[in-house]
């Protein structure tokens, strides 16, 4: 997006519903997975990690997704109880990063978002020990045809180690291209009494 079309002011005064407008702009011009997001953990002693996971929901709580809680982000989490994520959407040139603690999902959003999945990816959740060693693909497999014996004909319920996760930004900052990388950038820091203050930032 050209400079000369950038943004004067803020996008909003209240980050989270910018960020509803932004997801829904690249989701009607084609972004392919917008939900896609990059996620940072970090363990106790600070060692980083990151990988790329679907947000499965948001409002003005935060940001959700879902995953094996004995996962190594899921001990990640439970030993550093912070995270940042980063939305990258090519087809409206902008991104969103958001950052702040991390809280579980109750037991009813995620029984619920559980039983919205496919048949097969509740079958896979049971199915893989997710970040552990496995010796190999037939492993997996017998593991998920075990799983599959053990379930049929009844509905999968969801396995205790597997939930959700709820980022509830302090900060975010989105950012919009420019020409000559003269970017558009605006920082939100969350203040005493629950409200947001916003800066420009040099691009």
């Amino acid at each position: 997006m050209a400079a000369a079309d950038g943004l004067s002011e803020p996008p909003g005064t209240d980050p989270l519903e910018v960020f509803g407008e932004w997801f829904a702009a690249a989701a009607a011009a084609g972004q392919p997975e917008p939900e896609a997001m990059a996620l940072a953990t970090s363990t106790a002693d600070g060692r980083s990690s990151a990988r790329f996971v679907l947000l499965r929901g948001f409002d003005r709580r935060g940001l959700v997704f879902y995953t094996n809680r004995r996962s190594r982000k899921g001990g990640d989490l439970g030993a550093n109880p912070y995270a940042s994520v980063v939305f990258r959407w090519l087809a409206v040139d902008r991104q969103v990063r958001a950052a702040g603690p991390v809280v579980l999902v109750d037991d009813d959003e995620s029984d619920a978002y559980f039983a919205s999945r496919p048949r097969g990816s509740q079958l896979g959740a049971w199915a893989s020990e997710q970040s552990r060693p496995i010796g190999s693909r037939d492993d997996l497999e017998r593991r998920l045809a075990d799983v599959e014996a053990r379930f049929a004909g009844v509905e999968v319920p969801r396995p205790p180690w597997w939930g959700g996760y709820r980022v509830e930004p302090d900060e975010m900052e989105f950012w919009q291209q420019g020409s000559f990388r003269l970017h558009d950038r605006f920082a939100y820091r969350r203040v005493d009494g629950g409200g947001w203050s916003c800066s420009r930032l040099n691009p």
